[in-house]
């Protein structure tokens, strides 16, 4: 845990949409005032962690960010915030922002963006991303008009994750919040042959 650096320019954000497939997920996250979008691959728990929380539905018992969630509370703290603060060999990294119950004493903690998201629509707090991951990554622009909006959420209901932004990538390799910037698609299919080879 260590102080609050706020120099950094940041941005505000919200959850756009988010992408599944079967062994990977996209979180989308657009500017409050602006036209970025950032697309940022996770794994498919944490994309569910988020959409549950979203959907308004309880869970019948406490998945792991919700014990998180009570944790913090019981403790008497609160997160106010979280940033997406940099990219570095193709992985996001992130902090909550934690502070008293009156705001004082903030805290910034590490935390994989995808792990901060989903604390953010617990604690209904903002979602920021500095300006300079923006500067530092590929970003997709915000659709305009009503037709480009539906057709972009048609396209997010009805395309693999790859395929919705595959072409602005053009090759590059995807920008995760894993610990390491691995592909879930690739390392899914690795864990499941290993595990055939064991059985």
């Amino acid at each position: 845990m260590t102080k609050e650096n706020t120099a950094e320019k940041n941005v505000e954000v919200r959850i756009y949409s988010i992408a599944t497939s079967l062994t990977e997920s996209i979180i989308f996250l657009d500017e409050t005032e602006g036209t970025r979008i950032l697309p940022i691959w996770i794994g498919p728990m944490e994309a569910q962690a988020i959409a549950i929380r979203l959907s308004g539905y309880p869970s019948p018992r406490p998945m792991t960010h919700d014990l998180l969630f009570s944790v913090i509370k019981t403790l008497g703290l609160k997160i106010t915030g979280v940033t997406i603060t940099d990219i570095v060999e193709n992985t996001y990294y992130s902090n909550l922002r934690i502070t008293d119950p009156d705001g004082g004493n903030p805290r910034a903690v590490d935390s994989r963006p995808s792990d901060a998201v989903a604390m953010a629509v617990r604690f209904g707090c903002p979602i920021y991303i500095s300006e300079r991951v923006f500067g530092k990554t590929q970003v997709l622009s915000k659709p305009i008009t009503e037709d480009e909006v539906a057709k972009f959420k048609h396209d997010l209901k009805n395309l693999k994750p790859n395929d919705i932004i595959g072409s602005l990538l053009d090759g590059k390799s995807k920008p995760s919040d894993g610990p390491d910037g691995r592909n879930y698609e690739e390392d899914d299919t690795q864990e499941g042959e290993q595990e055939d080879e064991q059985a």
